[in-house]
């Protein structure tokens, strides 16, 4: 036989064109095939791409033009995507521009509520890397005593994603500071999943509460508070209420059933918050349950968290510290990969 004995060199060209690009892309996590809850973790590492060294490295899903990238040859933090079925392109760039694709097939269970369903739905909107925008602002909150303050910085370490943001705080007699960034001005949507990842510098000596929070301008022109704080004092998760009326308003705090102590956070680690709340268009906010490092706990307390600001149209979170001295304490907190879902 002497079937490949006669191929011309124009054939030999074409038969090296075909060949494709060679690289050295290890995928640890997810496998092809898995089922993956949202947001998952993308774990993989490059050593070349087409033999030649590796100048960054990313992933974009579908046929989504958005790629995330990063100057480095590997990737371990979290992704986030809708329920069903997708395709993860992990892809590596060489030093001379070119690329190298490692495509993973995932199926995306979406989190689920005490009712057994999907939290976030299909085609809920999303904005992700909140903690990176430019528009945060600091501010000593009044509703604390003593005083306090704080500085911000974007940093690559500690870091998932390349861009986490750092609070740096200072703290007197028990005060507390709130970071605040404005993200969207949508007054229509009534159902929010908050996601980030938290992770504490050294220790949570010189705080006592975290704070997540959801504010938005509402279509009648109030503005509902969707707060949540780990409460370290009585060791439970508080919800936000509005015990007076939007006109009037007595803003305090209710404690739920479900316990959380920032203390016993392990310190420079990743932790990872999610919390579900929903409104309707009065104003009265459900508080469906929250998610400390994947353990669920249920929650389900509707209350009236409605006021008159005088907002224009705004969906803002606040991120607060509090103090829990009254001397003079310290602590310095990370956060990366804040997203919130909104359907």
């Amino acid at each position: 036989m002497r079937l490949f004995r006669n191929l011309s060199p124009l054939c030999l060209m074409l038969a090296t064109a075909a060949v494709p690009a060679i690289a050295q892309t290890i995928v640890t996590s997810p496998t092809n095939g898995e089922q993956v809850s949202s947001p998952f973790t993308l774990n993989m590492t490059a050593s070349t791409c087409s033999s030649l060294p590796v100048s960054a490295v990313g992933y974009s899903l579908d046929n989504s033009p958005n790629t995330s990238s990063w100057n480095a040859t590997y990737i371990d933090g979290p992704v986030a995507a809708p329920s069903g079925w997708h395709t993860l392109h992990v892809k590596v760039w060489n030093d001379r521009g070119g690329i190298c694709v490692t495509d993973i097939s995932i199926d995306v269970a979406g989190l689920t509520g005490s009712s057994g369903n999907s939290v976030i739905p299909s085609n809920a909107v999303n904005v992700s890397s909140i903690q990176a925008l430019g528009d945060w602002t600091a501010t000593h909150d009044g509703g604390t005593p003593g005083s306090s303050s704080g500085t911000m910085s974007l940093v690559s370490s500690p870091s998932l994603t390349g861009t986490a943001r750092l609070f740096a705080n200072q703290f007197n007699d028990f005060g507390g500071e709130r970071y605040s960034a404005q993200f969207s001005d949508d007054t229509t949507s009534q159902n929010f999943f908050y996601d980030t990842w938290v992770y504490i510098a050294n220790n949570a000596n010189g705080f006592s509460n975290l704070e997540f929070d959801l504010d938005q301008t509402m279509g009648n022109g109030q503005t509902v508070i969707m707060g949540f704080q780990c409460d370290s004092w009585i060791n439970r998760w508080d919800y936000a209420v509005n015990g007076g009326s939007p006109t009037k308003p007595w803003d305090t705090w209710l404690h739920s059933y479900a316990p959380c102590n920032v203390h016993t956070w392990g310190a420079n680690q990743w932790h990872h918050v999610q919390i579900y709340y929903s409104h309707n268009s009065s104003g009265w906010v459900t508080y469906h349950s929250v998610w400390l490092d994947g353990v669920q706990q249920d929650l389900n307390f509707t209350v009236f968290s409605g006021y008159d600001l005088g907002w224009g149209p705004a969906i803002l979170t606040n991120f607060q510290i509090d103090g829990d001295s009254s001397g003079t304490t310290w602590g310095n907190v990370y956060l990366d990969e804040l997203t919130v879902y909104r359907w």
